[in-house]
């Protein structure tokens, strides 16, 4: 077999024993797949940055790529073909890892901006589900069917068990404004109404919960919001503080200390087995429980 025709580091690799078929992605900005047994290339793909993130699904002939600028594009393959479905963005950070499956037809992708967002591909047309439970950049994702669990490792050491068998909301979009949506307290930059009120502009925030612009007086407390992702903490307007109930409140995943630098995570669910592998060149055997 030829080598693969990367000019950089190659970052991801699949196997696809039912086409026979080679997928790659390196920080050349490509992604390129070959024929396994003869070595031939069939095509290839240049994408916006470096890519790292690489998951295909068999029955629709869809490949994802994730890369640095924090894009995952979509292609779809034939025998010798490649044509562009679609791009979506939604990271801060550049994609680190993509987690895909087929059953529920949703798009895990980790970032290095410490957060995970779900892709419901199939289902819902482009619902995405922001989940935030890493302190650092999140290196590798795997997911249990069985139990419809998600899997999250990453730079701090953490490794995070989702529970993807709950009804999760969206976040919403942050809205834009001049003053406060609550208060009506001038923004900084709004230099006619600090005029005319003769006061000085405030420093604006979002809700997480609403998603409105607000002071700081009007967004005094925190609140973790599990359902929609926030399993921290997070700024909320006091409105929203009042009304998030305790079982709002309840945590949908659990977190476990590797006590490593994560950078790869694979779950056997025959053996109830969760294997990782770190930056300090050890390999990590956890036990069942862990789910």
């Amino acid at each position: 077999m030829e080598e693969l025709a990367h000019q950089s580091r190659v970052m991801m690799i699949l196997f696809v024993l039912e086409m026979e078929w080679v997928l790659s992605t390196g920080q050349d900005k490509h992604f390129t797949w070959h024929c396994s047994e003869s070595g031939q290339r069939l095509g290839g793909y240049r994408t916006s940055a470096g890519a790292c993130g690489l998951q295909f699904d068999v029955e629709t002939r869809h490949v994802f790529v994730g890369d640095h600028s924090g894009q995952v594009t979509i292609l779809k393959l034939e025998q010798e073909s490649c044509s562009l479905v679609t791009t979506f963005k939604g990271h801060t950070g550049g994609v680190t890892a993509l987690c895909w499956d087929p059953i529920q037809r949703v798009l895990f992708s980790g970032s290095s901006d410490h957060s995970i967002i779900m892709w419901d591909i199939g289902g819902r047309k482009g619902t995405a589900i922001e989940l935030q439970g890493h302190n650092d950049k999140v290196q590798s994702l795997s997911y249990a069917h069985h139990t419809r669990q998600l899997i999250s490792c990453g730079a701090d050491g953490g490794i995070v068990v989702w529970n993807m068998d709950v009804e999760r909301q969206e976040t919403p979009e942050w809205l834009d404004s001049d003053s406060c949506q609550k208060c009506d307290q001038p923004f900084f930059w709004n230099f006619k109404q600090m005029w005319d009120s003769k006061k000085i502009g405030l420093r604006q925030h979002h809700c997480r919960k609403c998603g409105k612009a607000v002071c700081g007086k009007c967004s005094s407390k925190r609140s973790s919001i599990p359902l929609m992702g926030f399993e921290f903490e997070v700024r909320v307007c006091d409105s929203c503080h009042e009304s998030i109930t305790d079982e709002e409140r309840a945590p949908t995943a659990t977190f476990h200390d590797s006590k490593h630098n994560i950078v790869h995570v694979h779950f056997d669910a025959t053996r109830g087995w969760l294997l990782t592998s770190g930056t300090d060149k050890v390999i990590k055997v956890g036990a069942r429980s862990l789910l």
